[in-house]
């Protein structure tokens, strides 16, 4: 009896594992997750997602659940000295470009109860609990998967890919050739989480305390929850250190105690820097914490694995559907290896600044950041750009600002719908004409490549043009609200752009001639197979 086959095995049922089964289960594909561990776990861990993750989230169909089990933040993201001085003060209140809050709390069980009744209500995804992965074999067109659990003394799969989403003691990255950058950045910091069970208003809601006695963090933990994280300094040993009796007792110098406080979970962890240089080997692929650990101090932990499951889910579908060649896995190595290089530059500049334990060095701190006025494009170090690494867009005819870098969401309406683009014209690949139709002066073969692509086509007008009307006809067409499709095309002399499922720019053009450059070196790049091109 041939063993149960899948196009792809997702090993581990954290966030990271169960988005990438999400997205390639909406995109048509048999996925199976399995999960060593047979009940998910009830702690919190991971309890921020950014603009971007949202979005992403959106493109899952999970926006309303996701909303409903996070809070936004009311106010700014201060930094204080241990006189009560501001250092860095960031406007968390707003909407980020991907229409989204820049900054989202939420407690990881919640999160992951979402995610997973979300592809166990699909009938082309398997979750299953409580089944290791002992051992992997790769064969030229397969991979071969040995489980067992508990009710289960051994069962083989196969699939076309596997996924190790299985954290940082991966066991897929074992059977991967691959080395690690690691930047030697350790320290120990004690997470203690809580649920209050007093009336109290959080102002700021999210603030640091930058005081070399120990420095501490304290955040929202989600709806009803709050996290301290306090940093082990000289003097503590480590055993005392994670115990109920020392979260007490620090948790006393903020007013909490057992009468208006639950301790929902301590854990010490030892904050580290470091990442796999291969993501991708054959059938066998990273993501998450499998692929990389970063200190948390830019809450960018759980975000970038979110980034890995949408940069390569896209990218799978093309190959699973033949439309393009394996090699375009390889892009997803080049990309998220250097755009996940500045998350962990941002965290560890960050720590540095924060892992201050010296008192004349936090004094010289304090002064050079207060002369900053708290202005964080000033007062925090300079920080890497945040942009893709070489891979599959464009990197020749693309204005600058634009290259390798997210696309914002714009609020737009069609005339029956009203409200973020995605929700009104749909995720994928999308060719966006500012003003025109973009496939005017696009040849039969050149609009053959949108169409395997999926590639749909809008033209995007500013609100005084709504009435103008388009030939041909069938042209999508959407209104822009506000002055938001000039900012992004106009100001960038840009007519046309190409954004990817994962909302990454691949190339904007500055003329028709250029869209037409795009659209071929689209194919190009995707390494479409010879049945995909005419």
């Amino acid at each position: 009896m041939d063993p149960e086959t899948h196009d792809v095995i997702v090993v581990g049922a954290g966030p990271v594992g169960l988005m990438t089964a999400r997205l390639l289960g909406m995109a048509g594909h048999d996925v199976r997750v399995l999960e060593r561990w047979p009940e998910p776990y009830p702690m919190p861990r991971a309890v921020h997602f950014d603009h971007e993750i949202g979005r992403l989230f959106q493109s899952a169909s999970l926006a309303d659940e996701v909303r409903a089990i996070s809070e936004r933040v009311p106010d700014q993201y201060e930094w204080r000295n241990r006189d009560g001085e501001s250092l860095v003060k960031i406007d968390w209140s707003v909407d980020g470009p991907c229409g989204w809050p820049i900054a989202n709390f939420f407690s990881q069980p919640e999160l992951e109860q979402v995610l997973a009744k979300a592809v166990e209500e699909m009938p082309n995804v398997t979750l299953s609990r409580g089944m290791e992965v002992v051992e992997l074999t790769e064969h030229p067109d397969h991979v071969q998967v040995s489980v067992t659990g508990r009710t289960l003394k051994h069962k083989t799969l196969r699939a076309r890919y596997v996924i190790g989403c299985d954290g940082a003691n991966s066991f897929v990255r074992q059977h991967m050739s691959t080395s690690l950058t690691d930047l030697g950045f350790y320290f120990d910091w004690l997470i203690v989480d809580t649920i209050p069970t007093d009336e109290r208003e959080w102002s700021p809601m999210n603030w640091q305390l930058c005081d070399p006695a120990r420095p501490t963090t304290m955040v929202s933990g989600g709806p009803g929850r709050r996290r301290w994280e306090f940093m082990r300094v000289p003097g503590d040993d480590l055993a005392q250190l994670n115990t109920p009796e020392m979260a007490w007792k620090l948790l006393e110098t903020w007013g909490r105690t057992p009468e208006n406080t639950k301790l929902e979970r301590h854990a010490v962890y030892t904050f580290q820097a470091r990442w796999a240089d291969s993501w991708n080997q054959g059938r066998l692929l990273l993501a998450g914490d499998a692929a990389h650990l970063m200190p948390p101090f830019a809450g960018q932990g759980m975000c970038s694995g979110i980034r890995d499951a949408a940069n390569l889910s896209w990218k799978l579908d093309l190959v699973l559907r033949g439309i393009t060649d394996e090699a375009l896995l390889d892009s997803y190595t080049s990309e998220r290896s250097a755009h996940l290089q500045h998350a962990i530059s941002m965290s560890v500049a960050l720590g540095r600044t924060i892992c201050v334990l010296d008192p004349q060095e936090a004094t010289e701190r304090d002064e050079r950041m207060i002369a900053a006025g708290a202005d964080p494009r000033t007062a925090l170090p300079p920080m890497p750009p945040e942009q893709l690494g070489a891979g599959a867009w464009d990197q020749t005819i693309t204005p600058a600002a634009l290259q390798g870098t997210l696309s914002p969401q714009l609020s737009v309406t069609d005339g029956d719908r009203s409200g973020l683009f995605d929700d009104v014209v749909g995720a994928g690949f999308t060719l966006i004409g500012y003003g025109i139709d973009p496939t005017d002066s696009l040849s039969a073969a050149q609009k053959d490549v949108l169409y395997r692509l999926g590639v749909t086509v809008v033209t995007v007008l500013e609100e005084e043009y709504a009435t103008v009307s388009l030939d041909p006809a069938s042209t999508r067409r959407v209104v822009a609200v506000g002055k938001t499709a000039h900012a992004l095309f106009a100001d960038n002399g840009a007519i046309a752009m190409l954004v990817r499922p994962d909302f990454y720019v691949y190339g904007a053009a500055t003329n028709d001639t250029e869209i037409g450059v795009l659209v071929d070196e689209l194919a190009q790049q995707a390494h479409l197979t010879p049945a995909s091109t005419p």
